[in-house]
């Protein structure tokens, strides 16, 4: 008995050895049929690629390792997918991709991950002019980090698809990618406790797009130059913190019943915008055409349209946010209940707040509301609370955004007049927003971090 005690740690180490032992280093040279190597391939093993162009449409069965030294180039010769994985716990690494199909049907990319890929890694590759550069469609536990993923460019937005695409994949991790060019830079739909930290988004329609994924992070993200920055739509306890909208043309966020959600220290930006690295151009029709090549002129607005829409989206936080120099700070519509919007700051908006309603509503909690730089209010005693309340709309305001005609009679005295007794006699001011407790300075401007690569 004493024997076979002494005797099982060493089979243990043994067999740990055999298996290490076990595992290869496969290498394919320039011009060697790809997809036969890795069949050979068996589980644990690298297939190396040389420096070379190799043919894609390969299917990695096994879990293995596909690595590229630099130079390593996977083409798909523009049929299918260039890398499809079906095996759980595989890595790809190192490789620029390109080349895939254009059949969205299909979903042509240049790495599909189906739902049996389950943990696949895949960081530090190049995915160049594929219809979707990856696609994670039901494959849980998954990690694409560190990539550059660029789409395609000089088409229609309907005939391209997104840098990521995610369907049912839970616990997926999207972090610190560089994404350009294609539709909506990750798009994820019908899936939950996902987290996108750290990524860098440029001339893309949407930087993230969320549809009815719960439990989930946006973290950290920077969005600059798109229509929309961050799009969330039918999705639930969500905690978006840290990232950067830096002049979006059209909002740098967007709520669409979108519910108990955690917006905390975000920063939308305006102002000119005149190149966006390679630079492109304002396509004339948002949802029918894309970026056209390098090289144009870039869309040179005054900054996103509104910094923050919020429609029927109910019991969110906004909190320590920074909404500055859009033509709208945030529009409020639709039946949005419950939202506790408290310690940002709103800085130089043409409007900082458009809000059609009977209802009163209190942007302040527990004797504490937001900065707005255009409020003129005194405080006497120091504590940092304005003397008095800050609303930001009155019935001139209602007047122009349901009649927009009535703007040539903005400097009328009838209008100054009607100006005047609403701030004589409050009870003439229609319902609204009002900032009970509004804060003298602003709170710390969000710094936000650098994503992608």
């Amino acid at each position: 008995m004493r024997l076979a005690l002494r005797m099982f740690p060493a089979a243990l180490v043994a067999a740990g050895l055999s298996g290490s032992a076990s595992a290869e280093t496969l290498t394919a040279a320039q011009g060697q049929p790809l997809q036969a190597l890795l069949d050979r391939a068996r589980d644990g093993d690298v297939v190396e690629l040389a420096p070379g162009e190799y043919n894609g449409s390969i299917r990695i069965e096994r879990r293995l390792v596909l690595t590229g030294r630099p130079g390593a180039v996977l083409d798909g010769g523009g049929a299918g997918n260039v890398i499809t994985v079906s095996a759980a716990d595989a890595t790809i690494r190192g490789v620029t991709i390109r080349g895939s199909g254009r059949d969205l049907q299909a979903m042509n990319s240049g790495i599909f991950l189906q739902k049996t890929a389950e943990r696949a890694t895949v960081e530090n590759n190049r995915l160049v002019g594929n219809l979707f550069g990856v696609y994670v469609h039901g494959a849980a536990g998954s990690r694409v980090a560190h990539n550059l993923i660029e789409g395609l460019r000089g088409g229609r937005v309907s005939e391209a698809g997104n840098g990521v695409s995610l369907w049912n994949a839970p616990d997926v991790t999207i972090a610190d990618n560089t994404f350009r060019y294609g539709r909506d830079g990750i798009f994820t739909i019908s899936s939950r406790k996902d987290r996108f930290v750290g990524n860098r988004f440029e001339q893309v329609r949407f930087a993230v797009h969320y549809m009815y994924t719960n439990d989930s992070e946006v973290s950290r993200n920077v969005s600059v130059g798109n229509h929309v920055g961050y799009a969330i739509m039918y999705s639930n306890r969500l905690v978006i913190r840290g990232n950067i909208s830096d002049r979006d043309r059209d909002h740098g966020f967007l709520f669409n019943y979108a519910n108990y959600a955690e917006i905390d220290g975000n920063r939308v930006t305006g102002g000119r915008l005149d190149s966006v690295d390679a630079g492109g151009e304002e396509s004339p029709d948002d949802e029918r055409t894309m970026v056209p090549e390098p090289g144009r002129e870039q869309h040179s607005g005054s900054g996103p349209e509104k910094c923050v829409f919020i429609y029927n989206a109910n019991h969110n936080r906004f909190r320590n946010n920074w909404f500055e120099r859009c033509a709208v700070g945030v529009h409020f519509t639709a039946g949005s209940e419950g939202n506790e919007i408290t310690g940002n700051a709103f800085v130089g908006n043409r409007n900082q707040v458009k809000y059609v309603g009977t209802r009163d509503l209190d942007w302040s909690k527990a004797g504490r509301g937001n900065y707005w730089s255009d409020n003129p209010a005194f405080d006497l005693n120091g504590d940092g609370i304005a003397d008095t309340a800050y609303r930001p709309n009155d019935l001139v305001d209602r007047v122009l955004w349901t009649a927009p005609a009535a703007k040539v009679l903005i400097n009328s005295p009838a209008v100054q007049v009607l100006r005047w007794a609403q701030a004589q006699f409050p009870a003439l001011y229609p319902g609204g927003v009002i900032d009970s407790h509004p804060l003298i300075a602003p709170p710390p401007r969000p710094s936000g971090a650098e994503g992608g690569r």
